[in-house]
């Protein structure tokens, strides 16, 4: 695992939030801050994007070269998102609707040049439907995004165990096409979060932080 970590600064520990297959995108092991910014505490930030038993999110067709997609057509979509720690929830985000995908250029271009104007609405533009848990009282804390519109289970002030389903995969806020947004922070003051590095326990014992478009069976 190569990236450019801060010295002396330890990974939080995640278990996956997930099942199945899923896919690595924007992964920190690219670069650093991945999702360009440090905006939000994103910086060491990972999405997971589920895939089928080809490595598809979606199969492939005219819709996905030329326009928008039914976010229902995603292998990901709809899948249980898992608490990765044990934690409280101190924020809970729902209402959010899940837009069509946009994978191709001819869709994602002027939704691109909107994401300026999402960023200055504050942080539920840009996670959508969102869960944070927090791990102690002065954290860190945990933010799980993009999630299905109504399909969060869990309430503010709920204790919860590594394993548990909080909610799932949706595409609300920010989102290209259906997928997980994982990212820890020393605080949820928004505006001056800061983001630690973050690494996955596989179910085998094994730690790691998957590479760019490695797929993750778990």
């Amino acid at each position: 695992m190569r990236f450019d970590q801060p010295v002396g600064q330890q990974q939080l520990l995640l278990n996956y939030p997930f099942r199945g297959r899923w896919m690595a995108k924007n992964s920190p092991t690219r670069r650093v801050p991945i999702h360009g910014s440090h905006l939000f505490g994103t910086t060491y930030a990972i999405d997971f994007v589920g895939v089928d038993e080809k490595g598809r999110s979606a199969p492939w067709g005219w819709r996905a070269a030329m326009t928008t997609e039914a976010p229902e057509s995603f292998a990901g979509f709809g899948r249980a998102i898992l608490a990765p720690v044990d934690g409280t929830v101190i924020l809970v985000h729902d209402g959010e609707s899940d837009h069509e995908a946009r994978r191709s250029v001819p869709s994602a271009i002027p939704y691109a040049l909107t994401q300026a104007q999402r960023a200055r609405a504050g942080a539920a533009a840009i996670a959508g439907n969102h869960v944070v848990l927090a791990l102690a009282s002065d954290g860190p804390f945990v933010l799980l995004a993009h999630l299905q519109r109504g399909s969060v289970l869990v309430s503010v002030g709920e204790s919860v165990r590594c394993g548990d389903v909080l909610s799932r995969c949706g595409n609300s806020g920010n989102s290209h096409q259906p997928h997980v947004h994982v990212q820890a922070t020393d605080s949820i003051r928004w505006s001056d979060a800061r983001g630690p590095p973050i690494a996955f326990v596989a179910p085998d014992g094994t730690k790691s932080l998957p590479a760019e478009s490695q797929i993750v069976s778990v």
